[in-house]
């Protein structure tokens, strides 16, 4: 089986919102996520088209930057991105290896379970961005956000593009409970740009960043 088949054999163990795996996975791997800043998006609609801008913007402004998205369009590689080259096949290779021992010894753990494929592929990501040394990441929200596996990043900006709703069975029956996990990738004293335009959205983040003092 090869690398990649491997990984997505991880589809199988569906989804599962929180931070346990995802923190396991990284603490195990040396932590890379706390080794870039990163911009944090999530966010219903418009999350790849302002993940698109911002790493283009800082590519030209000549930072080494980043880019997480999901799900892919036509090739796994297309989630794993610096500076607009997709992440090859041998570091694929590499990256799955780290993965094989950890997602056994997490299988076998009674308080976490297998990783997800998400989850995985966050952490390979991280990983990946460390070694390429990335001045920024910018980190697309998977769903939600706040038990979204992307949400262990330190960023330097924090976004929600707007809030409709969706994924309910995940995230809540109303728009004030889905603003709620959209909203928890806001961070203490961490500027926040949101472009939600629906009253009952807006009411949600600009309380929880007053909470948070996220300007």
């Amino acid at each position: 089986m090869s690398s990649l088949d491997y990984l997505l054999s991880f589809q199988r163990f569906g989804i599962k919102l929180g931070l346990d795996n995802i923190s396991f996975l990284l603490e195990h791997m040396g932590n890379p996520h706390h080794r870039f800043p990163a911009i944090h998006i999530t966010g219903t609609n418009g999350k790849g088209s302002v993940t698109a801008f911002f790493s283009s913007v800082l590519e030209h402004m000549g930072f080494t930057v980043g880019r997480y998205i999901s799900p892919h369009l036509v090739d796994f590689s297309e989630r794993i991105v610096v500076n607009g080259r997709q992440i090859d096949s041998s570091a694929i290779d590499e990256l799955v290896d780290e993965i094989r021992p950890l997602a056994g010894a997490m299988q076998a753990h009674p308080d976490l379970g297998h990783p997800t494929f998400f989850e995985a592929v966050t952490a390979m990501a991280f990983r990946h961005f460390a070694r390429e040394k990335v001045d920024f990441a910018v980190v697309e929200v998977g769903m939600g956000g706040r038990y979204d596996s992307t949400n262990v990043v330190r960023p330097c900006l924090s976004i929600i593009t707007n809030v409709h709703l969706e994924h309910r069975e995940y995230l809540g029956g109303t728009i004030e409970q889905i603003a709620m996990e959209k909203a928890g990738i806001i961070k203490s004293g961490i500027p926040l740009v949101s472009s939600a335009e629906m009253e009952e959205v807006k009411k949600v983040i600009d309380r929880i960043a007053a909470e948070k003092g996220a300007s």
